[in-house]
C-alpha cells in the first residue's frame, strides 16, 4: 500500500467552475476530471443544478428539492415540491458530503410531501441513502411512514389482477400510448389509466425497500409481509406485462370505453417505459427479456439521432402535437415520442444495472453505455446561449428544445452524477463493508475515455477515489486504481470489478452550516409575515414582470438560487440613467426579533432567458443594513467589515444580538443598470 498525490486541484476547480460561489462546493462534493471536457462540465453544471435547487422551509421541516426554479401551480403549495422526481433528486444528493439535504427531503417527502400527486418511490429512494452514506438509522425512524404511504396506494391496485394502475398523467407522462388512444387519438392529456411497468416497478422497489429496513428493525412480521408483496408484483410484472410478439414490457388498459378494453394490451410499439424494470432490478436474468434492449440501439426505434425517444416512430401519433401553452403558443409537454432527461435517466440506470450484474446482456455494451451517456450530455447544451442548461424535453430527431417556456430553464426532472458515479466511474453502493468498484467505461477505441479521475467521493464514511488511465501517460499508473482515504486500495489492468473491504475507522467529515433556518424565510407571496418593502420592482423573473410581489418574494423565499443568470430568481430593481438609492425592508411579525446575522447574494451581469437588462453590484461602500421599531426611523447595524461579491454569498455578523421589528438593506445603485438581490437571509 502507498500513498498517491492528490491528482485534482480542488481549490482551483471550485474558483473556476463556481467563481465567489466556491466556498459552498469545497467541502461538499466529489470531484471529477476526465478525457471528455463536456462530461467534466456537464457533471459540475449538474452539481450546480442541485445546490440551486434546494429550499429551506424553516425549522420544522429544513430543505427540499425543486424541481423547477420557479413556483408552479401544480407543485405542493407553500412548500413548492413535485413528488415525481423525488428518486432523481435523491440519487444525486446521495454523493453530497453534507447529508442534510437529502435527509431533510426524505423525511418531508415521507411525512409532508408525499401527496401522491404523481407515481414515485420514495421509500425505496429512503434506501438508496443509506447505501451511500452507510448509515440506516437517519432513515429507519420513518419505515411507519413508508408503510403508510405503500398502503395508501391499495386505491390504485386491481386485487384481481395484482398489478397497480395509473393515469398516465399521473404517472409524471402525459400523452402516452394509453392515454392517447383511449381518446381514440383526439388527445392525451388524461385518460388512458393503465397498468404500466412504472407504478408496478417503483411498488416492487418500495417493497423490497421498506423489508429491508424493517430486517434492520427486527420486525419480522413486516418483512414477510413485503417480501410476499414484492415477489408477487415481480411475478405479475413479469408474466402480464411482458409481450412476446414486441418483446417489450408494455402497458395494459385498466379501462373500458369506445376505443380500449379493460385488461386489453397497448398496442406496438414500444415505450421507453419499458426498460423500468431493469431500473428497479424487476426483470429475471433472461435472454427473452434482455432482447428488449436492442430497441433503445436501433436509429428507426426508440434510438434517436439527438436522444432516445420515449415511443418509436412507428406508432400513429409518434410526435403528433396535441397541446399548446395558451399565452405563448409554444407546444407543451408530451410523451409520444420527444426525449425526456427524466426516463433517459431510468434507462441509463437500467442499462447500467444490467452490464453490471445480468449474464444475458449482449443486446448492448459498456460502449453503447458511453456512446448514450455522451448523448445526454450533449442534450443539455442549449443552442441559444451556448451554455449549460437542461430542459423539459427534447426533440430527438433535431436535438432542440421542444418546450422552451420561462420555467423550462435548468429543470431539476432528472439525474447525471449518480449515472457518473454508480455507472461510469462503476462505484457500486452496497449495505455491507465491502467496497465494490465496476466501471462500464469502454476502451477509448470504442468511445470510452482515455483517464478520469473520481475524487472525494463520500462512502460509508470514507473518501473515495476511482482512477483509470487507459495507458499510463495522464497520471503515471496504468489501469484502474483504487484509494480509501488517500490509500491505495486495490488495482487492476483493466476496467474490470474489483472488491476490497472497506477499513473499519471511518474518516471525520466536515460540519457545514445547513441546518440555518433564516428568520426571513417567506413560504409564499401571499404569506403573512413577514412582510417585504422595497424601494422599486423591476424584473420579477422569468413571465413575472411587474408582479412586485413575487419580485420581492425572490429574495426571501428560502430558494438556495446558485445562479444561472442575473435576474433569475432574484428581487430585481429598476435601472435608469442616474444612481438611486434602493432598499429592501422586512417587517417581521414579533416586534421583539432577535437577529444575529445576514447574507446577502446579488447577482450581477446580463439577464438572460429574455431578460437582457444590465445587473451589477450597488456601488462600492454604499450597501449597509438597518433596523428600527416603527419602520419609519432607522439606525445602522454594526458589524464586521463587509464587500459586497458578486454571484455570491456576502456573510455579516453583527456585533452583538439585536432585537427589532424592522431590518433592511440600503444601497446606492449605479447608473444605467439595475440591482439583483438573489437572497437576503437574517439569522
Amino acid at each position: 500500500m502507498h500513498h498517491v498525490r492528490r491528482a485534482i486541484d480542488t481549490n482551483a476547480v471550485v474558483a473556476r467552475r463556481f467563481g465567489n460561489d466556491s466556498a459552498w462546493y469545497k467541502e461538499r462534493i466529489p470531484f471529477f476530471e476526465s478525457s471528455d471536457a463536456k462530461l467534466d462540465e456537464i457533471f459540475y453544471y449538474r452539481l450546480s443544478l442541485l445546490r440551486s435547487h434546494q429550499r429551506n422551509l424553516g425549522s420544522q421541516h429544513g430543505y427540499v428539492t425543486t424541481e423547477f426554479l420557479n413556483d408552479v401551480s401544480w407543485a405542493l403549495a407553500p412548500w413548492g415540491t413535485l413528488n415525481d422526481a423525488t428518486g432523481h433528486h435523491i440519487n444525486e444528493a446521495r454523493w453530497l458530503w453534507d447529508k442534510t439535504y437529502a435527509k431533510d427531503y426524505i423525511n418531508f417527502m415521507l411525512t409532508t410531501g408525499g401527496d401522491r400527486h404523481f407515481s414515485d418511490h420514495i421509500s425505496d429512494s429512503a434506501w438508496a441513502i443509506g447505501l451511500v452514506t452507510g448509515d440506516f438509522n437517519a432513515q429507519l425512524p420513518r419505515l411507519d411512514d413508508m408503510i403508510r404511504l405503500y398502503n395508501a396506494w391499495n386505491d390504485h391496485y386491481d386485487t384481481s389482477k395484482g398489478l397497480y394502475y395509473i393515469e398516465p398523467l399521473y404517472d409524471a407522462t402525459e400523452y402516452t400510448i394509453a392515454s392517447i388512444d383511449a381518446s381514440g387519438g383526439k388527445d392525451g392529456f388524461g385518460g388512458g389509466t393503465s397498468f404500466r411497468p412504472s407504478i408496478n416497478s417503483y411498488m416492487y422497489a418500495s417493497a423490497r425497500a421498506i423489508s429491508n429496513f424493517a430486517k434492520l428493525a427486527g420486525r419480522n412480521d413486516v418483512v414477510a409481509d413485503f417480501d410476499k408483496r414484492a415477489s408477487d408484483l415481480k411475478t405479475r410484472i413479469q408474466a402480464d406485462l411482458w409481450d412476446d410478439k414486441m418483446v417489450a414490457f408494455r402497458d395494459r388498459f385498466q379501462v373500458t370505453n369506445q376505443y380500449v378494453k379493460y385488461w386489453d394490451p397497448i398496442r406496438g410499439p414500444g415505450e421507453l417505459v419499458g426498460f423500468l424494470p431493469w431500473t428497479f432490478d424487476v426483470a429475471d436474468d433472461d435472454a427473452k427479456y434482455a432482447a428488449s434492449w436492442k430497441a433503445i440501439l436501433d436509429p428507426n426505434r426508440l434510438g434517436g439521432k439527438y436522444g432516445i425517444r420515449t415511443v418509436e416512430p412507428a406508432y400513429q401519433y409518434y410526435m403528433k402535437q396535441y397541446r399548446y401553452d395558451q399565452p405563448t403558443g409554444k407546444r407543451e409537454c408530451q410523451w409520444n415520442g420527444p426525449s425526456w432527461p427524466y426516463q433517459t435517466t431510468q434507462a441509463l440506470k437500467g442499462m447500467a444495472n444490467l452490464l453490471d450484474h445480468y449474464k444475458n446482456k449482449d443486446a448492448v455494451t459498456n460502449a453503447d453505455y458511453k456512446r448514450l451517456l455522451s448523448q445526454y450530455v450533449d442534450q443539455h447544451y442549449n443552442p441559444d446561449t451556448a451554455r449549460p442548461d437542461i430542459q423539459e424535453d427534447y426533440d430527438p430527431d433535431t436535438g432542440k428544445y421542444i418546450v422552451g417556456l420561462d420555467r423550462s430553464h435548468d429543470y431539476f426532472h432528472s439525474g447525471f452524477v449518480d449515472l457518473v458515479l454508480s455507472g461510469l466511474v462503476g462505484v457500486k453502493p452496497r449495505q455491507d463493508a465491502t467496497l465494490e468498484v465496476n466501471p462500464l467505461n469502454p476502451a477509448s477505441s470504442q468511445g470510452g475515455l482515455k483517464y478520469f479521475r473520481a475524487e472525494r467521493i463520500p462512502y460509508h464514511g470514507h473518501s473515495l477515489t476511482v482512477q483509470w488511465d487507459e495507458d499510463g501517460a495522464h497520471y503515471g499508473n496504468k489501469g484502474l486504481l483504487v484509494e480509501v482515504d488517500g490509500k491505495s486500495v486495490g488495482s487492476r489492468a483493466d476496467a474490470g470489478r474489483l472488491t476490497v473491504p472497506l477499513p473499519s475507522s471511518k474518516t471525520s467529515s466536515a460540519t457545514f452550516d445547513s441546518s440555518r433556518s433564516p428568520l426571513s424565510l417567506r413560504l409564499a407571496t401571499n404569506s403573512a409575515w413577514p412582510k417585504v418593502s422595497t424601494s422599486s420592482n423591476g424584473v420579477a423573473g422569468p413571465g413575472f414582470v411587474g408582479d412586485a410581489a413575487y419580485n420581492q418574494y425572490q429574495a426571501v423565499g428560502g430558494r438556495e438560487i446558485a445562479f444561472f443568470g442575473a435576474s433569475d430568481n432574484a428581487w430585481t430593481s429598476t435601472s435608469s440613467a442616474s444612481s438611486t438609492q434602493e432598499f429592501f425592508s422586512i417587517e417581521f411579525e414579533n416586534a421583539s426579533t432577535s437577529i444575529r446575522s445576514a447574507q446577502l447574494f446579488f447577482q450581477a451581469g446580463k439577464g438572460v432567458n429574455g431578460d437582457k437588462i444590465a445587473y451589477a453590484l450597488p456601488i462600492s461602500g454604499s450597501a449597509k443594513l438597518q433596523s428600527s421599531t416603527d419602520g419609519k426611523s432607522w439606525t445602522d447595524i454594526r458589524s464586521n467589515a463587509f464587500t459586497l461579491v458578486a454571484n455570491g454569498p456576502t456573510d455579516i455578523q453583527f456585533n452583538a444580538p439585536l432585537t427589532t421589528k424592522f431590518v433592511r438593506l440600503v444601497a446606492q445603485r449605479p447608473a444605467n443598470a439595475a440591482l439583483a438581490l438573489a437572497r437576503f437571509n437574517v439569522y
